[in-house]
């Protein structure tokens, strides 16, 4: 059985192992630690099968670390992975989640994501580890807009 729940401060390693055995970037997690959800695999030989996080920048915030065990994919743990970490940026009055990726751009799309161009990134953004290095130039960018930005004025 593999159940979704918060990280513990004692999965790190095995979130940043999990990340790095599949090409994602770990620079910059420590942005994102508070939020990270973690899929648990009860009983079997790893713990972490899965993860996702959110870094927070105000009312938008980067979805990033989305990651399952090869072996799992296609069976919806990756969907619940996202929804989980939606649900925690909405919670933090997150109203528009963007992420970069340079391999899941047919995936997202299909969890409401849309393609945007990179000029159309917030300015808060541009500060993350995933814009200043971390991603390859020719990552995609995508957006889900999950509420209305808040009302200034």
């Amino acid at each position: 059985m593999i159940s979704i729940d918060r990280a513990r401060p004692t999965d790190r390693a095995a979130i940043e192992g999990l990340l790095e055995a599949n090409g994602l970037p770990t620079a910059g997690f420590d942005l994102a630690a508070a939020t990270a959800v973690v899929a648990r695999e009860e009983g079997g030989a790893r713990e972490i099968v899965g993860c996702a996080a959110v870094e927070p920048y105000g009312w938008v915030g980067l979805l990033r670390s989305v990651c399952v065990a090869p072996d799992l994919r296609s069976a919806g743990l990756g969907r619940r992975l996202v929804a989980e970490a939606e649900a925690i940026a909405t919670g933090l009055g997150i109203g528009q989640l963007f992420l970069l990726t340079d391999t899941a751009g047919d995936w997202f799309p299909r969890l409401g994501y849309e393609r945007v161009g990179k000029g159309t990134a917030p300015a808060q953004l541009l500060t993350s580890p995933e814009f200043t290095g971390a991603c390859p130039e020719g990552a995609l960018l995508l957006r889900k807009i999950l509420d209305r930005p808040p009302q200034l004025g």
